[in-house]
């Protein structure tokens, strides 16, 4: 064009370059619509199995450990439901009116033993080397996603916010994975071991039954979440590390509970492998989980951008030339409290025949020394 044409020439080249303009412009949004579209073909794809899971539905999983034994009672068992109303402990009615079904307010000892709970077990973490958070509640949709969950599924858990990319975390393992999104961590930093607090927001879609009764399934719900990010060839041990410090801390409070290393198919898209443990809610009438702990391999680590450098070996690196190259970190995620299914083992296992229930010991000391909850006709 900056040489000398004829005039018919050079508009015959114009032409040509509005064509090319607009031809880049329709394969662009071409571009958009098939990497969006294959970014959620990858989503299908899950994490890699550890060789040692059971194959199967969740009924192939095994037990891996039983702790305690069942309770006992001389009376008739009452589930938390009725306790609660007994105790003037939950309103179920009012939070229905609020908010809809699935929402609750707790009233008198039941705020005490929640904040009770959060800092026992945030406390109880802290003296195995964890560094305790308080996390966003609202992430941007594309963190949830990089963490294995579909935020634009069709039976998707995760409220999404209108007219935004954000939404509310189903769990405190999204916004503390996303802390060291897109950067690279030194090997002497690792593992870096978290535990942080956050109220956690679930649709539930499909939920429903029994199984669903008071504050077993809720919308919205406190929990301490303990999370690592470690080396690669640490993952696995430090994935028995988790469950072993969720058994402490279940045992000390004198829960009767099954651990179980699950099965393939109720894996979820991050796990490697899952340990999930259940315990006995004698008011209901079976085991019902109240925790998990995830070793996700590098599954979440690649999608966020998460890794580290390791450290060089005693031979000098050549002149020009990085020690060694980078590597993806794994992470591991495990709960340490879901405040909700505790409260129902709590109130349900140490029901007393008069209607009250004792506190156990190691939650007293958070809960300005109270001991039992009674019925307000016996306070005195």
């Amino acid at each position: 064009m900056k040489g000398k044409l004829e005039p018919s020439e050079r508009q015959k080249l114009i032409e040509e370059g509005k064509n090319l303009k607009e031809e880049l412009v329709t394969l662009e949004e071409d571009l958009l619509k098939l990497t969006d579209e294959l970014q959620q073909e990858a989503q299908s794809i899950p994490n890699m199995t550890h060789p040692d899971v059971p194959l199967g539905g969740e009924d192939s999983s095994t037990v891996r450990k039983m702790v305690g034994k069942p309770a006992e009672f001389s009376f008739a068992v009452k589930d938390h439901v009725q306790l609660g109303k007994e105790l003037d402990l939950f309103d179920f009615d009012a939070a229905a009116e609020v908010s809809g079904s699935k929402f609750y307010y707790l009233k008198n000892e039941a705020v005490i033993l929640e904040m009770g709970l959060v800092n026992w077990a945030v406390s109880e973490a802290m003296k195995r080397g964890f560094t305790p958070l308080t996390t966003p509640e609202i992430v941007r949709s594309s963190v949830v996603e990089k963490c294995g969950f579909q935020p634009r599924g069709t039976n998707t858990q995760v409220y999404s916010i209108e007219n935004s990319d954000q939404c509310l975390i189903g769990t405190a393992e999204i916004p503390v994975g996303g802390i060291h999104m897109d950067s690279i961590l030194s090997e002497s930093s690792l593992p870096l071991k978290y535990v942080a607090f956050s109220h956690c927001f679930r649709t539930e879609a499909g939920a429903a039954g029994a199984a669903t009764r008071g504050l077993y399934r809720v919308h919205q719900f406190s929990k301490v979440e303990m999370f690592i990010l470690c080396r690669p060839d640490e993952s696995d041990s430090y994935h028995e590390e988790l469950i072993e410090i969720e058994e402490e801390l279940f045992s000390s409070l004198g829960f009767h509970f099954k651990t179980l290393d699950m099965a393939s198919e109720d894996l979820g898209a991050p796990a490697y492998r899952k340990f999930d443990v259940e315990a006995w809610m004698p008011g209901l009438g079976r085991y019902g989980e109240i925790s998990s702990a995830s070793n996700c391999t590098d599954y979440q680590s690649r999608r966020l951008g998460i890794r580290y450098r390791p450290e060089s070996s005693s031979a000098s690196p050549k002149k020009g030339k990085n020690a060694a190259p980078t590597q993806f970190v794994h992470t591991l995620n495990a709960t340490a409290c879901a405040v909700p299914r505790m409260i129902v083992s709590l109130l349900e296992n140490f029901q007393q025949e008069d209607g009250s229930v004792i506190i156990p010991e190691p939650l007293r000391p958070f809960m300005g020394g109270l001991q039992i909850i009674k019925p307000k006709h016996i306070q005195n």
